[in-house]
């Protein structure tokens, strides 16, 4: 035990010293990389604008394209916290975004109020703009997945608490490839408690949370323990905060609508306010979803239009009946709407419903707790791969050209699920129902009916334009997978 423990405590003086020249050289190696990324942009915007309009040939001098353009770049990206601590892939690439975007506001009006813009092509601004955007991002996602890879470049890290919000926690730290954080192990009064940490070392009670992090010499500390009252948070804190550089802790406020949380202090009263926003209650919002919508609906039908008819005909050849099958769902406001899939089931659907549920009492009590069958005796053959491959939901891009559903959104219900929302449903009432959602991300067919209400709440209080993003290109890796389908 002894020479496990020294062994452990000389990992631990190693990671720290990683960490130690991690946190210097980084941030100045993330702004060489970015320099030159910038750079990169620059020619290419150059060689496709005077590509597409020449024969005039567009230059730009070299102090502006070496020196001031990379600059205002990376002195917004700065700003941004690029370089400072990990953060979340989805919340690096926002960060990225803005930077861009008032990079190229600022170029546009240096280049106006300088007069050099007749010898500036606003096509090159633009394209410079979104080369650089998309190269940063590329550049930081493959950093981070080659050094989540070889297990480098991770900060040490130690957990306090061990229920189910440290789980999930973990979970969301190791699945966030730009949260490169490794927990040397996990505080907690009550023991070892594997169950939801895993194999991750136990190293103690609160009583002896100073002694350990001394010890372990861990600059960065996660408190998942929100049952906690206040004093004993308090008291963490106040014991915790003095011996790291950074400490977070995760609120009992679990299920709440805090994306975009603002945070202010009244100095004098020692109160802390936090400000929620209903992102979906101000009209640009629900402008920018909207758009968000048709512009990426429309090219996604002309993309996959090939593959929409090729479906229709085995659909056809499979079995008789209709390619596309309607079926009565509930909408924003409350209001029905058919709700378009391809046709997965035998025409006498109903029948062999009633037939099999009175046959098989399990089925029976599946079903009215899930609304769903793993074994659907209804389903044809190429239906259950459109299912297992999610491919039978392509139609409802019909039903978001119709302004009926959203690319991303809650479940679609029908009527007899209404109940079972309760309080929830008038969250359900506010947006359109979406194709994919978080439910569809989140495990799908192998969550509990309450899990998915609970999540569908919790997208609508927290929606934004990143979040449809991240959840859009979660949905590719989990229909790819074909986890939770059937």
């Amino acid at each position: 035990m002894k020479s496990d423990h020294t062994s452990g405590r000389v990992r631990i003086g190693q990671d720290r010293f990683i960490e130690h020249h991690l946190s210097y050289f980084l941030p100045t190696i993330g702004m060489i990389i970015d320099w030159l990324i910038i750079l990169l942009s620059e020619h290419l915007a150059v060689i496709i604008r005077n590509g597409l309009l020449g024969p005039a040939q567009l230059h730009i001098a070299w102090l502006n394209q070496y020196v001031a353009f990379p600059l205002i770049f990376i002195a917004f990206l700065r700003h941004a916290g690029v370089y400072q601590k990990p953060m979340g892939i989805w919340v690096l690439m926002e960060r990225i975004f803005w930077s861009c975007v008032y990079a190229m506001l600022l170029i546009v009006l240096l280049v106006y109020a300088t007069h050099i813009g007749n010898s500036t092509s606003r096509l090159y601004l633009v394209l410079q703009g979104v080369f650089a955007f998309f190269f940063l991002c590329f550049v930081r996602i493959l950093g981070a997945r080659i050094m989540s890879w070889a297990g480098v470049g991770k900060y040490p890290a130690l957990l306090v608490g061990a229920g189910k919000t440290a789980q999930l926690l973990l979970r969301g730290i190791e699945s966030d490839a730009g949260l490169n954080f490794h927990f040397i192990g996990y505080v907690d009064d009550a023991g070892e408690r594997k169950e939801y940490v895993g194999n991750l070392p136990y190293c103690g009670s609160f009583d002896n949370i100073e002694k350990i992090i001394t010890e372990t010499g861990v600059n960065d500390v996660f408190i998942a323990a929100p049952g906690l009252s206040p004093e004993q948070l308090d008291s963490l804190i106040y014991r915790i905060q003095p011996l790291v550089r950074n400490l977070a802790f995760v609120p009992d406020l679990i299920g709440l609508p805090v994306n975009g949380v603002t945070v202010e202090s009244m100095f004098n009263e020692r109160l802390l306010i936090m400000g929620l926003q209903n992102n979906l209650a101000r009209i640009y919002n629900k402008i920018a979803k909207y758009i968000f919508d048709m512009v990426l609906t429309l090219i996604g039908v002309i993309l996959i239009s090939p593959v929409l008819l090729l479906l229709a005909i085995l659909i056809r050849l499979d079995s008789p009946g209709p390619i596309i099958f309607a079926h009565k769902r509930i909408g924003q406001h409350g209001k029905e709407f058919p709700c378009y899939k391809f046709r997965t089931m035998c025409v006498d659907a109903d029948a062999r419903l009633k037939e099999y549920l009175a046959a098989n009492p399990e089925a029976r009590e599946e079903w009215e707790r899930d609304f769903k069958l793993k074994d659907d005796p209804r389903v044809t053959r190429v239906g259950r791969v459109l299912r297992r491959t999610s491919l039978d939901e392509l139609p409802q891009l019909l039903n978001v050209l119709k302004g009926q559903m959203s690319l991303v959104g809650p479940r679609p219900i029908v009527k007899a699920e209404i109940p079972r929302y309760g309080s929830y449903i008038a969250d359900f009432y506010m947006v359109r129902p979406g194709i994919t959602g978080m439910w569809q991300v989140n495990g799908r067919s192998d969550t509990t009916y309450d899990e998915r209400v609970q999540m569908d709440s919790w997208y609508v209080r927290n929606w934004s334009v990143w979040l449809d993003l991240s959840l859009l290109w979660k949905t590719v890796s989990v229909v790819l997978n074909h986890k939770g389908a059937y």
